[in-house]
């Protein structure tokens, strides 16, 4: 990678990759990997989750395609999410930056100590 533009985020590949990144999204989509899930079924796989971002996570992640959102028909009407095809081959990129940062946890401990030892030093 000599060159900028041989690693250029443009606009679009930024918002995509914050909205698919996010704490909530690989939350969501690691739950969906496993099975579909009506939204309550999330919630208690996320617990830290608010109904509100899940909710909006659960939209973004439907508009860039990558969960569907069904109506079950059922008294009452019942909404169960399900992974897509597209959301699928998400999985082992998201595979490869987990065990990246697993890989690197140790130094990047160790930098992020030294980082705040020269910052509490610091007037």
């Amino acid at each position: 990678m000599d060159t900028e533009d041989e690693f250029l985020i443009g606009p679009p590949h930024r918002e995509l990759l914050d909205q698919v990144l996010d704490k909530w999204s690989l939350g969501v989509l690691n739950a969906l990997c496993e099975r579909p899930c009506r939204f309550n079924e999330l919630r208690r796989a996320i617990p830290q989750v608010t109904q509100k971002s899940l909710t909006a996570t659960l939209r973004r992640l439907e508009r860039n395609g990558v969960i569907e959102r069904e109506v079950v028909s059922t008294r009452p009407v019942a909404i169960r999410y399900r992974i897509t095809p597209l959301g699928k081959t998400l999985r082992p990129p998201v595979d490869v930056l987990l065990a990246w940062a697993s890989a690197n946890m140790p130094a990047i401990t160790r930098a992020r100590e030294a980082f705040d030892a020269r910052d509490e030093s610091s007037p």
